[in-house]
């Protein structure tokens, strides 16, 4: 994920929980990134625990990986990560890597061409884009159209407080939350299919 700041975020997070537990990710020297904050990522997967166990997930904007990383942590079966930026994704690499995750696809695209492609049915998806390009709608109405998101499955949503997002007819809203000037979502599409 990556967000318009001034700041760069070049250090380290670290994994909330899971196998990962503790384990840092290095964050590339990058100006605009900033990961899911560890207070957010946490009330997020407190939210899918019930949910996480096996499913497939997409991480669309992926930056860092640190939201498809946490999922595979706790018991996700497999991340598909599309980033645009090569040198984040040679750092995303790098990073599953280093902490021997397997299941892991890390794909240097940008995200809109590559939902225009073929598509597979995830269970999980995250979509918190760069926050300046207001990326959102575009981003869902691609993923419905697409079917990329299965029946039942879940979709993240992370934006500014201000942003006006109206998920597609069929996205049911499950959670929301707000940090700062930060807000974030937690969809279910609609259909009891299994996540996996």
């Amino acid at each position: 994920m990556r967000h318009s700041s001034p700041k760069s975020a070049a250090g380290s997070l670290r994994i909330v929980a899971g196998r990962l537990r503790g384990s840092r990710i290095a964050i590339p020297d990058r100006a605009g990134l900033r990961p899911t904050p560890d207070r957010v990522r946490e009330t997020l997967f407190n939210w899918l625990a019930p949910y996480l166990a096996g499913v497939h997930c997409l991480d669309l904007y992926a930056g860092t990986g640190a939201l498809g990383i946490e999922a595979l942590s706790r018991g996700a079966g497999a991340c598909t990560f599309i980033e645009r930026d090569r040198d984040l994704c040679r750092a995303l690499s790098d990073n599953l890597a280093r902490l021997q995750v397997d299941a892991a696809e890390v794909v240097n695209a940008d995200a809109s061409s590559w939902l225009a492609g073929p598509s597979r049915r995830f269970g999980l998806v995250f979509v918190d884009p760069p926050f300046a390009a207001d990326l959102w709608a575009g981003a869902a109405q691609a993923l419905e159209r697409g079917g990329w998101i299965a029946d039942g499955g879940f979709v993240y949503v992370e934006a500014p407080d201000d942003a006006r997002f109206e998920p597609p007819p069929g996205w049911q809203p499950h959670r929301e939350g707000r940090a700062g000037a930060v807000r974030f979502a937690l969809y279910r599409r609609s259909g009891g299919d299994p996540l996996k």
